[in-house]
């Protein structure tokens, strides 16, 4: 071999080598970050998320996302551990069933979804779960109609709360008292409104459970900085016109919402 083959062979095995190093580095990088980020810290608040069929998915993947950003120890919970279908048609499998939830939860968390809110609030064995958890639970939580099945469970009697604009009125007949706010906070009760309100939700109770600035880090991660292209979030933004319109399209439905809050307001006297 001359001299210039050598030099020649000489640095292209160099630079594979130095490949090789850094490529190796890099995955033992990535993998000890994957480890940390795998690895809760030993205080990690601990959710039981409840998921249901007919479930609406942002209604759990907004806090969700907050949560695990925010490093909460986050379980989700059905009577099996079978996927149910989401309103998107989406399948979610819990990891945990009722039998095997943890009793000692931090946080209790109901999504919305309003027909199936309307079946969790007809369900005796769905009820009697969420009112032993949240008996226990330091906080008792929602996001949208998942605020009624909290009602329907009996956990909402005597406090402030709220859901979805088109069926917050029925709170009242559970035994609480409705404030129209996109997230209302009584006591150890937070609820949140409609579908969005989830993000809004789940940083107030990371900044409530951790110190400011972990509330602050989850937003930072997400972006979220809302800028909707247009103003009509709410009854007041979309003007009385097309609210009108839109309880129209959802009367059936909140009809049958109105009835399943009227006969949990008489199982539990409130209504």
């Amino acid at each position: 071999m001359d001299r210039r083959t050598f030099i020649k062979a000489s640095t292209v095995l160099t630079a594979s080598q130095s490949i090789s190093a850094t490529a190796q580095q890099h995955d033992d990088a990535a993998a000890a970050h994957m480890r940390m980020m795998n690895t809760l810290p030993p205080d990690a608040p601990k959710i039981a998320m409840l998921i249901y069929p007919q479930m609406v998915a942002m209604d759990l993947v907004g806090p969700l996302t907050i949560f695990n950003v925010a490093r909460f120890d986050t379980r989700l919970v059905w009577k099996s551990t079978s996927p149910v279908m989401t309103v998107e048609g989406l399948p979610f499998a819990a990891r945990h069933s009722f039998d095997d939830c943890p009793s000692d939860i931090d946080v209790l968390f109901v999504p919305g979804g309003t027909m199936g809110t309307i079946e969790c609030m007809n369900d005796p064995v769905v009820l009697r779960f969420l009112a032993e958890r949240g008996a226990k639970a330091k906080w008792v939580t929602s996001v949208c109609t998942g605020g009624l099945v909290l009602g329907a469970a009996g956990l909402l009697v005597g406090y402030d709360a709220t859901a979805h604009w088109a069926v917050a009125d029925l709170l009242p007949l559970m035994g609480a008292r409705h404030v129209d706010q996109r997230v209302v906070r009584d006591r150890n009760r937070m609820t949140g409104g409609g579908v969005t309100a989830g993000i809004d939700f789940a940083l107030a109770l990371v900044a409530d459970m951790r110190a400011g600035e972990a509330a602050r880090r989850a937003a930072l991660t997400v972006e979220y900085a809302p800028a909707p292209p247009v103003q009509s979030g709410t009854p007041q933004q979309a003007g009385p016109a097309r609210t009108a319109a839109m309880r129209q399209s959802r009367a059936w439905m909140d009809e049958q919402a109105r009835r399943a809050a009227e006969q949990a307001g008489r199982r539990l006297g409130t209504a």
